[in-house]
């Protein structure tokens, strides 16, 4: 208990409270020549004139509400409770100070926890106040206290609300951070790997083979054309002023395209079985992703490895993709981590209700293994 109280003390205000804007000085305009118009026209008023005076003397406490709420509730309440300690009979008053029910209001929806707390203790002590010099009956007390809660919790569950959806966009947006830098790993960093490889690869073979400069610079071309054409399609994708790219993402068929034996480097053989035609977008981009920085990362890390297999099988639930080398790996780190390619790819799995899992096998090589659902599940 104590730890609650604690927590609501310490609550500070919430960020960028609205400043004056033109409903304030509408509402303003309209209030003040109301309390005049009902001090001249209602027979019963007390203390007619200065009923009048305070009531749209008070009018103004509405344009600092939001940004000074515990000192317009202290100066809005502490002038009613003393207009009526200092005056005998029925308090000086008109209906249109119903309006003060917004300060209350303002104060939990925009104050600080403290403030909320002292603002509160001041509108009952002044409720009290006028139980005791007023006469107010039991009822009329009860009824005042009401009002004046349920403003207050009106407040706070626009307060709440407001907490509550600005912390989805904040899950938002960490989901979407998360959901470019795979992309961006998986994509660009898939493209700088095959340039950095077969620019390795041309330096240690130019000595024996004269030619082997020129097929590096062609492939090392066409790995930065789709690189940089990968980089404009995330780039157009976060510029608003920009439309977006509609191109279909990759899909299972696309896989082929990582087949096939280099001058350097293991043969990739791919292998496809199932009905894999009529698989979601999503799932079909995933398994081609997860399949397609299995295969760089095999390309890069596993040593003295000949081969790198792409099994992938589709059935009416779902989808398994297998990609495994016989080379020596070292794709773990030297503390014991997994690096952002295989968090990555832990993540996009499961974004679809699915998993997936890597590590060395019993004898030599690596091997990933991933089953996705085959109608996908956003979580």
């Amino acid at each position: 208990m104590r730890a609650v109280l604690r927590s609501v003390w310490e609550e500070r205000r919430p960020p960028d409270p609205p400043v004056w804007v033109w409903r304030d000085w509408a509402l303003v305009g309209l209030l003040v020549p109301a309390a005049v118009l009902e001090g001249i026209l209602r027979p019963d008023v007390p203390w007619r004139a200065l009923s009048v005076i305070l009531t749209a003397g008070l009018v103004p406490t509405l344009l600092w509400r939001r940004t000074r709420p515990l000192l317009m509730v202290a100066i809005a309440f502490g002038a009613c409770g003393l207009a009526g300690l200092l005056t005998t009979g029925a308090p000086p008053s008109l209906n249109t100070q119903v309006y003060m029910v917004l300060l209350p209001y303002a104060l939990f929806r925009w104050g600080s926890g403290r403030e909320a707390a002292i603002g509160a203790v001041i509108m009952l002590g002044k409720v009290t106040v006028s139980m005791v010099t007023d006469g107010l009956s039991p009822s009329d007390t009860v009824a005042g206290i009401a009002i004046l809660c349920a403003a207050m919790a009106v407040g706070g569950a626009f307060r709440y609300r407001a907490g509550a959806r600005m912390r989805e966009l904040d899950q938002v947006k960490l989901l979407e951070r998360e959901r470019l830098a795979r992309d961006l790993h998986d994509t660009v960093a898939h493209h700088v790997s095959a340039i950095a490889i077969r620019a390795q690869a041309g330096l240690a073979t130019s000595p024996s083979d004269p030619d082997a400069p020129a097929d590096a610079l062609r492939v090392i071309e066409t790995e930065a054309s789709r690189t940089l054409a990968e980089m404009r399609t995330i780039v157009r994708a976060l510029r608003r002023d920009q439309p977006a790219d509609l191109a279909p993402g990759p899909r299972i068929a696309d896989l082929e395209q990582l087949a096939g034996r280099t001058r350097t480097g293991p043969s990739v053989h791919v292998e496809i079985l199932g009905d894999v035609d009529d698989l979601p977008p999503p799932v079909a981009a995933a398994i081609y992703r997860l399949a397609q920085e299995s295969v760089t990362n095999a390309r890069r890390h596993a040593r003295h490895a000949t081969r790198i297999e792409v099994r992938v099988a589709a059935d009416d639930t779902s989808v398994r993709l297998r990609v495994s080398d016989d080379g020596d790996t070292g794709l773990v780190r030297p503390n014991g981590s997994p690096g952002y390619g295989l968090i990555g790819m832990s993540e996009r799995a499961g974004l679809l209700g699915g998993t997936c899992e890597a590590g060395p096998d019993p004898d030599r090589g690596w091997t990933v293994t991933a089953v996705l659902p085959r109608a996908g599940w956003a979580r």
